[in-house]
């Protein structure tokens, strides 16, 4: 819900992108996603620049997304994939996905990319009937926050030992720390967060970088 990191003043914003790179097919996704009625759903530049980042670190070469939106992320995932790196990617929106296939391709990343349409948990149940627990490096989850849970439990099946989840809205535009905010949305981000950092079969860390990460590294 925050299209750049919370807290940062316009100067040091500023700053941060001066020295990082976004590459011009992310910079024009950006621009054209920035004019559609829910742009906010869109992760920050410098989020996406973090995810590239651990995804070359990790070594990562099968990916989980749940929730694609207009593609930013996988893209900035897939621009850091190495030749024959995969991303599952999971939505219901065509209408949305149109906009993130035609970015693929304009990348030359559309081959690295299996756009799944239907329901996540659906995808997610069927890749774990056809064997898959236990196959992928890395997932990120942005999607519907009421079943973040259920999102978490089959992404976790689906992991390495030592493959990462980042989970998205983590801070949710800093309503986790009100009290008074009681909506179903907020109050399962609440939940998740508190459920992974006690969850023994993950590290967890919850980092403020666009609307926050929940990171979870299985154990």
């Amino acid at each position: 819900m925050s299209s750049r990191s919370l807290g940062l003043s316009p100067a040091l914003y500023d700053y941060l992108w001066a020295h990082n790179d976004e590459p011009q097919p992310l910079q024009a996704l950006r621009a054209e996603t920035r004019e559609l009625p829910n742009a906010g759903m869109q992760i920050s530049p410098e989020q996406g620049r973090f995810m590239g980042f651990l995804v070359e670190c990790l070594g990562v070469r099968q990916c989980l997304e749940i929730g694609v939106f207009t593609g930013y992320s996988s893209l900035a995932v897939a621009l850091s994939l190495p030749p024959g790196g995969r991303i599952v990617a999971c939505d219901v929106s065509e209408e949305y996905t149109r906009v993130a296939r035609r970015y693929w391709a304009r990348a030359g990343v559309a081959d690295k990319i299996d756009l799944r349409l239907a329901p996540a948990l659906e995808t997610l149940a069927r890749l774990l009937a056809d064997g898959a627990a236990g196959s992928f490096d890395f997932a990120f989850i942005d999607a519907d926050k009421e079943a973040y849970r259920d999102y978490y439990e089959r992404c976790l099946e689906l992991l390495r030992p030592g493959g990462v989840m980042a989970v998205d809205n983590a801070l949710w535009n800093g309503k986790v720390a009100e009290p008074s905010v009681t909506d179903r949305d907020t109050a399962s981000i609440r939940a998740l967060n508190a459920f992974a950092a006690a969850d023994p079969r993950v590290s967890a860390s919850l980092v403020p970088i666009g609307d926050g990460l929940l990171l979870a590294r299985k154990l």
